[in-house]
């Protein structure tokens, strides 16, 4: 960590302006864009060896935990937490993927991820692409927002905490509540709107899939729903040991808690509900760029490059530190680029921190 980072954190902590007047610098945008045009296209190789390499270390991982003594299934089981959750943040890239950019990958994540750890695709498409709307924000139509910067200091564990929850809720969803939802039209609606998406703002409902959307959709949960049944079939009959099913929900509930935590730094979550400008978009999330090593494994496939992707959608997770290499190098040092990069978590949990005990 080098002294110039520290003293750009403290001078975004200490010169903080209303996120809503930030207006947008031109220079800053105008070389996002000129600086990365040849690294747009995407690399099927890279895709698919990363997301079905992750995936099956997971797996194996996660077997080894369940057969193993002591130390050693808890070490099985640390690398089977990190090695599925970089497996599962791949539904991040199916969200932002031209259809032929990597052909069949949002298959193949379904397949190899999304039904085996019930967070499929279609929980995320047309959910994220809100996130990134200009006009949407920050505000309370932004599914992935929450102004938690400005809330109650209780509000921070309790947003960590329930999501140790995630696994019991999406074996019950898909278990229970889509089979049933086939048959009581009112609760479809309501599993449709409310939980059916990967949002953490409780007011956000989503709009029912229509064409070849819904076609995809409905495919993909009934393979869910099946393989949640047969889970429960196979722990009531004996068949899977309930060791083994334990093991697993803790992994998976371990997953969903570093995500959330993840989540928690992504943004400085300052805004309180107005529309922004692209470039206080970018300011109010978060890159953790290199030397840190860490942020390789709590924000994986491209993620410890947030603020970045939300000033280049468009470009693939394994170009972002190029992406990144290049601006850092291109713009003044006085550009607002370079204050969207923190030192690492136990900065970042701090600052929210503060933030919150102002507010008590």
């Amino acid at each position: 960590m080098t002294s110039m980072t520290l003293s750009r954190e403290t001078a975004a902590a200490t010169t903080r302006v209303p996120t809503h007047r930030i207006a947008d610098d031109k220079a800053m945008l105008k070389a996002a864009a000129e600086l990365t045009r040849d690294l747009v296209q995407a690399r099927p190789a890279v895709y698919w060896a990363d997301m079905t390499g992750s995936a099956m270390l997971g797996y194996g991982a996660l077997v080894a935990s369940t057969l193993l003594p002591g130390g050693w299934a808890v070490l099985a089981g640390v690398v089977a937490v990190l090695a599925l959750y970089r497996a599962m943040s791949f539904i991040h890239e199916v969200s932002h993927l031209r259809p032929q950019a990597v052909p069949g990958f949002r298959a193949g994540y379904n397949a190899f991820v999304g039904v085996p750890m019930l967070i499929p695709s279609f929980m995320y498409e047309g959910v994220h692409n809100l996130h990134h709307a200009k006009t949407r924000y920050g505000t309370a139509e932004d599914p992935e927002y929450l102004p938690l910067a400005l809330m109650k200091p209780w509000t921070l564990p309790v947003f960590i905490l329930v999501s140790a929850l995630a696994p019991v809720a999406l074996l019950f969803r898909y278990a229970v509540l889509s089979p049933l939802s086939l048959v009581v039209p009112a609760l479809r609606r309501t599993v449709v709107e409310r939980y059916s998406a990967l949002a953490i703002n409780p007011v956000f409902r989503r709009r029912a899939p229509e064409g070849d959307a819904k076609r995809q959709w409905d495919r993909v949960e009934a393979f869910s729903s099946l393989w949640a049944i047969a889970l429960i079939v196979l722990v009531a009959t004996g068949v899977l040991p309930l060791r083994a099913f334990a093991i697993g929900m803790v992994v998976a509930s371990a997953v969903a808690v570093l995500n959330q935590v993840r989540t928690l730094v992504a943004h400085l979550w300052e805004n309180e509900g107005e529309a922004m400008s692209v470039t206080a978009q970018y300011l109010d999330s978060v890159n953790v760029p290199p030397p840190a090593l860490l942020p390789g494994l709590w924000a994986p496939v491209g993620l410890r490059y947030h603020a970045l992707h939300h000033l280049l959608p468009g470009v693939p997770y394994h170009n972002l530190g190029e992406a990144h290499r290049r601006l850092t190098a291109a713009v003044e040092p006085g550009s607002p680029y370079h204050k969207a990069s923190y030192s690492g978590l136990p900065y970042l949990v701090a600052k929210i921190g503060r933030s919150t005990l102002g507010r008590r």
